[in-house]
């Protein structure tokens, strides 16, 4: 019997990447779940997807989670097989969608890591003005100003920057365009880093950030400057570059209240994605609080 599970795969991620323009990291996410069930279900006799049944999609969660994978990374696997159903189903492929009805363990919710406001001011004031040192800067600082991710920032070309107006264009997931405002203190950044860029990017080079090479800098690299620089500055733990995009939507958040504002300067589709840095504002709340009202200080020794 012929095994037809692989090839609608690879045609799957075919129209993903040609269709909806997902990033390679998204469509390497698909793959190794897609085929880590293929695996079971050829494990289980199915050759083909129209045979899979919802009771094998559900001894798949039950095998995996036996396995210890995280409810988290269950949901993201079922979401993904789901994802892959609705296609098959438009191509008349299959005449079910199996992955339907079926639940997985609920994913505790974790709370991004973010930086307060003192320590990214001691984080950001970088020392000296080596070219490398002024683009660091300017990455970190508009990342923390405007919020983006990583491969947002990576991505921008000197065309999506316009420190007159004071925005920046980028691309998100699912190849949404947003444009978000750019601080004065990141722009003046940019402009120090611009005035040097010149020097080390390459003949035809449009990134905003180049390396030492002056080709454009990978996510990698980014990583590993923001590591180097969390030592330098003496920060307690690793610096991940979506931290300064969480204490931007925190401190945002924390000032100005307004959650759909917010929700639109990160590209979130979902407002409930938004929702989660309303928790870090009330535990923010929750310590002023504690240090600040005279029901909830400890008392002092003078005071017993």
């Amino acid at each position: 019997m012929d095994n037809q599970l692989e090839p609608a795969i690879d045609c799957f991620l075919e129209h993903l990447h040609t269709e909806r323009r997902l990033s390679a990291h998204t469509l390497e996410s698909y793959r190794r779940d897609l085929s880590q069930l293929s695996a079971y279900a050829r494990r289980q006799g199915v050759a083909d997807w129209g045979a899979l049944q919802t009771a094998q999609v559900r001894g798949y969660v039950a095998e995996r989670h036996r396995q210890g994978l995280a409810g988290r990374s269950l949901a993201r696997a079922l979401s993904a097989l789901r994802t892959f159903y609705g296609y098959l189903l438009r191509e008349a492929a299959v005449k079910h969608n199996p992955a339907l009805g079926v639940g997985v363990p609920k994913a505790r919710k974790r709370l991004p890591a973010t930086l307060d406001v003192d320590q990214l001011n001691h984080l950001l004031a970088l020392p000296g003005d080596d070219p490398l040192v002024l683009r660091d800067q300017a990455l970190m600082e508009l990342m923390y100003s405007s919020g983006l991710r990583l491969a947002e920032t990576v991505d921008l070309d000197l065309e999506g920057l316009d420190l007159a107006d004071g925005t920046v264009r980028v691309t998100g997931k699912g190849a949404k365009t947003r444009v978000v405002p750019v601080g004065r203190q990141a722009r003046e950044a940019l402009r120090r880093w611009l005035q040097v860029r010149l020097a080390l990017a390459g003949a035809g080079e449009h990134a905003v950030f180049v390396s030492q090479h002056g080709r454009r800098l990978s996510p990698r690299t980014v990583q590993q400057r923001l590591d180097l620089w969390a030592k330098r500055r003496g920060l307690a733990g690793p610096l991940h570059p979506h931290m300064l995009r969480h204490s931007f939507a925190s401190h945002l958040l924390e000032s100005s209240g307004d959650l759909r504002s917010v929700q639109e300067m990160l590209g979130h589709a979902d407002i409930s994605t938004t929702q989660v840095y309303t928790h870090l504002d009330f535990q923010h709340l929750a310590k002023v609080y504690d240090r600040a009202h005279p029901r909830a200080r400890k008392k002092s020794r003078s005071e017993e």
